[in-house]
């Protein structure tokens, strides 16, 4: 079992002011494979002081010095990519191909968008009599989910980097060791000490301090809704900048003349993917009456084909969930459906063949599935599709939009047909016969899906302040 109790403070490994401690559960194996301190308010308050002390001199670096150290932090992340891989696999399941390659990838993606967008990127505009300039916001606190989590450290390191910002992480206490490799990666590329900080710990305990600091000008949340409210919550005080990406219910609009053998398998494999733990995941299949039955077949040929499987085995299958609580939930939302009637078309709350214990999920379908069954209405963070039937279109749209969420939506069809659904959409995303954005678009949602955006141009703009300045000499 891996030991790592110390933080990331000041561009040093520092030990923590507290003496609590949190085992990481392998939950392939459910046995612990790994032990971290959980930060305190003290460890926090260094942090963000070394932070602010390095603010400084950072904030005053040219576009060019931070190009650079992103480039030198980009080469140096590839250098350890089998490490992040086995740690990911390890502590949140992911298998090891699907970590070395989508896991690892999307934190790759998240820099070289960034980089994109800084080359590019205006820090003065001007304006009828007055000229806009962009400037970093300050110290950011930063507080990452468990499963993307090199993702979701990416598109918020990388633009706070960019941007002129100083930090400190919170990753997520399910899977913290890629946070620290992370962190080494920082080091080894030459970030300058108090520029990146890391606190491991729980969301109670060190979210919180991070979240109500009141020299933290920042704080970018990506999460749950519920915890996400809490979030703002403590920020609301000393009224800081509340950055969010939260919870998801993403529909699969199917048309009803789409052409399901050349444009259904990306969008059907969305909820398949990472074990369907992606907030964006369109589980929520809508079809039209009359195509139900190839749309039921067509999912169930594909889910009861997927393996599941060993994470620290290469191969295309399906590692555990997360974590018991995942597990539970899981499963208490496919019971939800039988006992609320749907159709069982294949998986269900059994372990898969062969597998004896872990929190492994078989890959699931639903027919039969109305609106009211809380399958249809809660996110399911799990490998389950439900397929819901519609008479017209326009009550397929409504369907859509009939969520308190609104990050993301998929729509399987004629593109051209689709562009004129996609406006109508209540989704900060929309793909098409597909289930991700492409990369570098903005990424976030409306309504209870969170606010602000972020990866390529709108998520470096989301981590700056905009100043207006007048009566400049012509």
């Amino acid at each position: 079992m891996r030991e790592r109790l110390q933080h990331y403070i000041d561009g040093k490994w520092v030990d923590s002011d507290g003496t609590a401690r949190r085992e990481v559960i392998n939950p392939a194996t459910e046995e612990a494979c790994a032990v971290i301190s959980v930060g305190t308010k003290g460890d926090v308050d260094k942090a963000v002081a070394a932070a602010r002390r390095a603010f400084k001199s950072y904030s005053q670096t040219t576009r060019e010095e931070r190009i650079a150290l992103l480039e030198r932090i980009v080469e140096e992340y590839k250098k350890r990519a089998q490490d992040l891989a086995v740690s990911m696999a390890e502590e949140m399941g992911a298998p090891l191909s699907f970590a070395v390659t989508a896991q690892v990838g999307a934190g790759i993606g998240g820099f070289v968008s960034t980089i994109q967008a800084l080359k590019d990127f205006a820090f003065m505009e001007d304006g009828p009599g007055y000229k806009v300039a962009y400037e970093p916001i300050g110290v950011v606190g930063m507080i990452t989910p468990w499963n993307w989590p090199l993702n979701q450290i990416a598109l918020k390191v990388a633009p706070a980097l960019a941007a002129g910002d100083t930090m400190v992480l919170k990753p997520s206490e399910e899977c913290p060791t890629n946070a620290m490799i992370f962190a080494e990666i920082l080091d080894a590329a030459g970030v300058p000490p108090g520029v990146f900080n890391l606190v491991n710990g729980d969301g109670p305990t060190t979210g919180n301090a991070i979240s109500g600091h009141p020299d933290v000008e920042m704080v970018s949340f990506t999460g749950s809704t519920r915890a996400g409210i809490q979030v703002a919550i403590a920020a609301a005080p000393t009224v800081k900048r509340v950055h969010q990406e939260l919870g998801g219910k993403s529909p699969n609009l199917v048309l009803p003349d789409a052409d399901l053998d050349s444009q259904l398998a990306p969008v059907a494999m969305g909820p398949l993917v990472n074990t369907g733990q992606s907030c964006i995941s369109p589980t929520k299949v809508l079809v039209a009456k009359d195509r139900e039955a190839e749309v039921v077949g067509f999912y169930k040929a594909m889910y009861s084909a997927t393996p599941v499987g060993d994470p620290m085995a290469e191969g295309q299958h399906l590692g555990p969930v997360v974590n018991k609580a995942q597990y539970d939930k899981v499963k208490d939302l496919i019971q939800s459906a039988i006992d609320q009637g749907a159709t069982l078309e294949t998986g269900g709350t059994d372990l898969p063949p062969g597998v004896n214990r872990g929190y492994f999920i078989q890959p699931t379908v639903f027919s039969g599935v109305t609106p009211d069954m809380r399958i249809a209405q809660e996110e399911i963070f799990g490998p389950v599709a439900t397929i819901i039937s519609y008479d017209t279109l326009e009550d397929g749209i409504e369907l859509a939009n009939a969520t308190e969420y609104g990050l993301s939506a998929a729509i399987t069809g004629d593109p051209a047909k689709a562009a004129s659904v996609a406006p109508r959409l209540r989704a900060g995303m929309v793909a098409i016969n597909n289930w991700g954005p492409s990369p570098g678009a903005p990424f976030g949602g409306y309504k209870q899906s969170g606010n602000g955006r972020e990866g390529g141009l709108a998520g470096l703009k989301d981590f700056m302040e905009m100043k207006a300045i007048s009566g400049l000499p012509a």
